[in-house]
C-alpha cells in the first residue's frame, strides 16, 4: 500500500488552468464600470476538458465563476494511442485550426492556448496549426469545436450531457417496456376465456339443431 500525503488526497480529479483574464470597462451614467473577464480550462488529462468565461468586479469571483461554467461544459477527447484518430480543421470568427496526428515520440508541437488546451486533455502527440487571428477566446472555441468534430469509426464523441440524455431515454424506455408487459397478460388471459366461450358455443350447436330435427319430423307425420 502506497502512503499517500494529505495534499495528494486534497487533490481533485480536474486540474484548472487560467489562461486569460481581462480588465473590462462599460460606460454608465455616472461614468465607467470596470470589471473582470476571466477565461479557465478545466481538464483530467485522461480526455476530459472544457472552458468557461466569466466576468465579474473581482478576479478570483471571476475565475470561480468561469471554473464552474467549464465544469458544466466538460467534453470527451477521443484519443488513440495518445494522438487524435485523424486530421481535423475549424474555424470560429477569424481564427483557424489545424489539428494533425503524430507518431509517438513527436510530442506537443502547438503553442499558445492550443497547446494548454491539448497538454490538459491528455494528448502527448499531435501537430497543430493557428491560421487568422490570435484571440484566445476565438482559438480556444475553434479548439473545441474541432475536438467536437473527431470521429472513431461512426460514433462521435460529444458531450457528457448528451450521453446522460440518452442512458435516461433509455432507462425510461426500459420501465415503459416492464409497465407494458402484465397489460399484455391480460390481454393474453382474456383471449383464452374468449376462445373457450367460443368452443363451448360450437359443442353446443350441433345438439341444439339434433333436439330440434325430431320435433318437425312429428308435426309432419300428425299432417
Amino acid at each position: 500500500m502506497a502512503n499517500y500525503t494529505a495534499q495528494e488526497k486534497q487533490l481533485p480529479e480536474f486540474e484548472e488552468k487560467v489562461l486569460e483574464i481581462n480588465r473590462i470597462s462599460r460606460t454608465v451614467k455616472g461614468g465607467r464600470r470596470l470589471r473582470f473577464r476571466a477565461l479557465v480550462l478545466v481538464g483530467n488529462r485522461k480526455g476530459k476538458v472544457g472552458f468557461g468565461i466569466a466576468k465579474a468586479s473581482e478576479v478570483v469571483v471571476a475565475i470561480n465563476k468561469a471554473k464552474k461554467q467549464a465544469m458544466k461544459n466538460i467534453i470527451l477527447v477521443p484519443i488513440v494511442n495518445d494522438t487524435i484518430p485523424h486530421l481535423v480543421t475549424a474555424s470560429f470568427g477569424s481564427s483557424d485550426i489545424l489539428l494533425k496526428p503524430a507518431p509517438v515520440g513527436t510530442s506537443l508541437i502547438a503553442g499558445g492556448s492550443i497547446r494548454s488546451i491539448l497538454e490538459i486533455a491528455g494528448i502527448k502527440n499531435i501537430v497543430s496549426k493557428s491560421l487568422g487571428s490570435n484571440t484566445k477566446i476565438n482559438v480556444v472555441s475553434a479548439t473545441f469545436k474541432a475536438i467536437l468534430a473527431l470521429k472513431i469509426g461512426n460514433n462521435t464523441k460529444k458531450s457528457v450531457k448528451a450521453e446522460d440524455e440518452k442512458q435516461k431515454e433509455i432507462k425510461s424506455e426500459e420501465t415503459k417496456a416492464e409497465a407494458v408487459k402484465p397489460i399484455k397478460k391480460a390481454t393474453n388471459s382474456t383471449d383464452k376465456e374468449k376462445s373457450t366461450k367460443e368452443v363451448k358455443t360450437e359443442k353446443l350447436l350441433p345438439k341444439e339443431t339434433a333436439a330440434k330435427k325430431p320435433k318437425v319430423e312429428k308435426i309432419t307425420k300428425k299432417k
